[in-house]
C-alpha cells in the first residue's frame, strides 16, 4: 500500500513564519504523515512525520481565533479556517497520532515492504496457524449444517404440535354427549386453558435465556459520525459474534446493528468504512468509521459479512504498491545502520563459530515484521471462528433442550388420543 496516498484532507489556512503570511490550501493526512498543499500553485509547504510530532493542540489568541497548532522539534506550525470544523480536523489527527505513538495498526494497513525476506521460523508458524484456520473453518460449517438440521426438526414438532391440538379437539366433539348442544364440555375447556397458560409459560422462559452469552472479538478505537454528519467525534468499536457496537468516548452506548441487521458495509479506504442498515418508508441509519486500527478489523468483517462487504474505488489505490519516500528511506538506512553496528560489536566480543552464529541470528530474526502482522490478523480471525463456533453450540444445546421437551410433550399427546381413540370404538 502507498505511504502517499491521503486517508483525509481537509481545506485550511496555513502561517507561513518566514513570510509571516498565511496560504490558503489543504492539510492532508497520510498512514504516516501529515502535510499541507499550497492550492495556488500546489507546493508542499509542511510535512511532518507522525512520530516525530511531540503535540497537537487546539489554540487561540488575540489575532488568531480557533487554530490547530502541530508541534515538531519544538517548532510550532499554526492552522485555522478548518473546515468543517477544527474539533473535526482536531478528534481525527489526534486519533491518528496516539495511535502511531502507541504502535497502531497503521503499520498494519501500510506493511512492510516485500523486499523483506520471510524466516523460516516464520514460515512454520504461519503454516500452523493456517492449518488451524482451515480445520476450525471446516468444524464451522459442520456446526451450521447441524444446526439447520434442528431447526428443521423444531419446525416439524410445531407442525406436530399444532396436528395434536386439531385432534384433541375434534375428539372432544366426538366425546361429547348428545345431550350437550355446544360442542365441548365445561370442565374440558378450562383444563385445555390451564395446559395451554403452562405451555406458554414455559415457551416464555426459553425465550428469555437468549442465544447465550454474546463473544466479543475485538474493540478498537474510532472516530465515527452518523449519516450525513460530518461532525467526526471519537468512540469505539466493539465487533461481537453477533453484532456490531458503537460507543462514544465515555463508553455510552450509540448504536448497535444485529448481524442480521447489516444490509452493506462499504470499505472507502483501509481505514474508513460505513455501515448501513436499509428500511422502507424511512431513513437508512448509516454510520462512518475511521481508524488506525480499521486493517485489523477488516480481516474479521470480510469473514463474517463476506458477502455484504463492498470495497469501494478508492480502497485500490492503497493496493498500488509505490517507492520509498525520502523519510522512509532515511528510516531504513538508519536501521541497517544499527543492525551492522550491532554485528561489529559482537564480533569484537565473541570469537570463532558463535561470533557467526550471533551476526546471522541478528542479521536475521525469528520472526519478520511482515510475518508478525499477518500472525495476528490470523489469531484474531482464529479467535472470531472460536467465539462465533462457541455460540452456534449454546444455540444447539438449548435447540436440543426444546426438541426433548417438545417429544415427550408430543408422545405424551399421541399416547393419550390413542387411548380416547380407542374407547370411541
Amino acid at each position: 500500500m502507498s505511504k502517499d496516498i491521503s486517508i483525509h484532507s481537509w481545506p485550511c489556512s496555513y502561517y507561513v513564519s518566514n513570510g509571516k503570511r498565511w496560504v490558503c490550501g489543504t492539510l492532508s493526512l497520510t498512514p504516516k504523515s501529515i502535510r499541507f498543499t499550497s492550492s495556488k500553485d500546489g507546493e508542499n509547504l509542511a510535512s511532518f512525520r507522525l512520530f516525530r510530532i511531540s503535540e497537537i493542540k487546539k489554540e487561540s489568541s488575540s489575532f488568531i481565533f480557533s487554530s490547530l497548532t502541530i508541534t515538531e522539534s519544538n517548532v510550532k506550525h499554526w492552522f485555522s479556517s478548518l473546515q468543517p470544523s477544527r474539533a473535526v480536523v482536531f478528534n481525527v489527527l489526534e486519533h491518528f497520532w496516539r495511535e502511531q505513538l502507541l504502535g497502531s495498526g497503521a503499520a498494519a494497513a501500510v506493511g512492510v515492504e516485500a523486499s523483506e525476506s520471510q524466516t523460516s521460523k516464520g514460515k512454520e508458524l504461519i503454516g500452523l496457524v493456517s492449518g488451524s484456520k482451515k480445520r476450525l473453518e471446516d468444524t464451522g460449517k459442520v456446526l451450521h449444517h447441524q444446526g439447520e438440521q434442528f431447526d428443521n426438526i423444531m419446525v416439524g414438532l410445531n407442525k406436530i404440535e399444532s396436528d395434536s391440538y386439531v385432534a384433541d379437539k375434534l375428539l372432544s366433539e366426538l366425546e361429547s354427549p348428545p345431550w350437550w348442544p355446544f360442542g365441548k364440555l365445561p370442565w374440558r375447556s378450562q383444563q385445555e386453558a390451564k395446559i395451554q397458560q403452562v405451555a406458554s409459560a414455559c415457551a416464555s422462559a426459553s425465550a428469555k435465556k437468549g442465544p447465550g452469552k454474546e463473544g466479543v472479538i475485538t474493540k478498537v478505537p474510532v472516530i465515527f459520525s452518523k449519516g450525513e454528519d460530518s461532525n467526526l467525534k471519537p468512540g469505539k468499536l466493539t465487533v461481537l459474534v453477533s453484532a456490531l457496537e458503537i460507543s462514544d468516548s465515555s463508553s455510552q452506548h450509540v448504536h448497535r446493528y444485529q448481524r442480521e441487521e447489516v444490509d452493506d458495509i462499504r470499505v472507502h479506504t483501509p481505514f474508513e468504512l460505513s455501515i448501513r442498515q436499509r428500511f422502507i418508508g424511512k431513513p437508512d441509519i448509516r454510520y462512518r468509521l475511521m481508524s488506525a486500527k480499521m486493517p485489523e478489523v477488516l480481516s474479521i468483517l470480510e469473514m463474517q459479512y463476506e458477502k455484504k462487504i463492498e470495497f469501494m474505488p478508492d480502497y485500490s489505490a492503497f493496493k498500488s504498491t509505490r517507492e520509498q519516500s525520502p523519510s522512509d528511506l532515511e528510516t531504513s538506512l538508519w536501521n541497517t545502520a544499527s543492525g551492522f553496528i550491532d554485528c561489529i560489536r559482537l564480533s569484537e566480543a565473541q570469537p570463532g563459530e558463535q561470533q557467526a552464529q550471533l551476526q546471522v541470528q541478528v542479521l536475521q530474526p525469528p520472526v519478520s515484521d511482515s510475518e508478525a502482522q499477518e500472525l495476528k490478523q490470523m489469531v484474531m480471525q482464529l479467535k472470531s471462528l472460536a467465539l462465533e463456533a462457541e455460540a452456534e453450540l449454546e444455540r444447539q444445546d438449548e435447540a436440543l433442550d426444546i426438541i426433548t421437551s417438545s417429544v415427550d410433550h408430543a408422545t405424551t399427546h399421541i399416547d393419550k388420543h390413542t387411548r380416547r381413540m380407542r374407547k370411541l370404538l
